[in-house]
């Protein structure tokens, strides 16, 4: 049964009972009491700084000066042409023309997975200890998230409303970013783990997950369509092409969906037997595609493989960023690259890159 049962329109926020009350006058009854503590906590600066119990990766980090993790899992593109850098060293803010480290924000969790930016410029990280809220303005944190289906964050996604989506591994959450409210939660997910978000023209949500897709109205919340038996089962990475149909990555490759009716129209024939983890199209509509064996380019009319990017950091990519300064930024397990448009040839970063990457 869905958490979303009625949606009706009144004025006013807040929680009551079961009731989200939301300040863009909508009232969404989930089904359920809300958390103790649903709303965004807002976080001074001199709350700011290491979590008090790391994860044991970063514990090892900490107690081992040798152990270093450069991977690149988000990159987004902000509205004033910066380009925020999420790794598991941090988050920060370059100029993608020069690749200048602008800004790095002290956050609560160094380690991060899922990134995206509001109607109003914030940037939202994902990491394995809930949500962030980071205000560009001051390059700071403001306000922290942890009731969530789960903490462990896989996606994000600002739908045309302006609501945030959140998968995480147990579910979907839907979030106010005005408020920091939440709105209704989706943890009886088929297939459970959110792994990747996309939104379709009509404005419908599709969610990858561990066996396959599934289809979310965005305005009611509601399950409305799921799609099984997909070649790779697991949809791990997702995005929406120039006709609008959905690029689905999974561990056995590249499939393409029809996004009104979730019918399987192809898989690409190159790319069966890839592990496809990061997908993007560009402004001349040229399909760049990660995999844990490169990054290739591809023709998205007839699959064929246009080039594959040499010199990368790693190639086990995580995360593309096309058509930012110029380039295409790519994130590896061994830290961040620029693809030049000219050469098509991978030029690793200065500092956001490990040892071994930067040869």
């Amino acid at each position: 049964m869905s958490l979303a049962k009625k949606v009706s329109h009144i004025a006013g926020a807040a929680f009551v009972g079961s009731t989200v009350w939301l300040g863009l006058g909508i009232r969404i009854e989930t089904g359920i009491a809300p958390p103790a503590n649903a709303q965004m906590r807002q976080v001074p600066n001199a709350d700011i700084g290491v979590p008090s119990r790391p994860l044991a990766s970063e514990r090892e980090s900490q107690t081992n000066p040798m152990v270093q993790n450069y991977q690149v899992g988000a990159l987004q593109a902000d509205y004033t042409g910066s380009l925020w850098v999420g790794s598991h060293q941090g988050l920060s803010r370059i100029d993608p023309e020069t690749g200048r480290v602008l800004a790095s924000v002290a956050l609560p969790n160094r380690f991060i997975d899922a990134m995206a930016q509001d109607k109003v410029g914030r940037i939202w990280l994902g990491t394995p200890e809930g949500l962030v809220r980071v205000e560009p303005r001051i390059n700071k944190v403001t306000a922290q998230n942890f009731q969530l289906p789960s903490n462990r964050v896989l996606a994000t996604l600002v739908d045309q409303r302006g609501f945030l989506w959140v998968g995480t591994d147990r579910g979907l959450a839907l979030i106010s970013p005005d408020e920091g409210l939440l709105m209704t939660t989706l943890q009886a997910l088929p297939g459970v783990s959110a792994n990747t978000l996309g939104l379709a023209p009509d404005g419908n949500l599709w969610v990858g997950t561990l066996e396959g897709l599934v289809r979310i109205n965005t305005a009611s919340a509601y399950i409305t369509d799921r799609v099984n038996n997909l070649p790779g089962r697991s949809a791990q990475a997702m995005a929406v092409g120039p006709q609008g149909n959905l690029w689905i990555g999974t561990p056995t490759g590249l499939l393409v969906v029809d996004s009104r009716t979730g019918q399987l129209l192809r898989s690409v024939t190159q790319l069966r037997g890839m592990n496809v983890e990061a997908i993007a199209f560009d402004e001349t509509q040229s399909l760049w595609v990660g995999t844990r064996t490169g990054l290739l380019k591809l023709n998205p009319y007839n699959g064929a493989i246009v080039g594959r990017v040499p010199n990368l950091p790693s190639e086990h990519v995580l995360s593309i960023s096309p058509d930012t300064g110029n380039k295409i930024w790519v994130g590896t397990t061994e830290g961040l690259a620029w693809v030049s448009r000219v050469t098509g040839r991978g030029t690793p970063h200065g500092s956001i890159v490990s040892a071994a990457g930067a040869r």
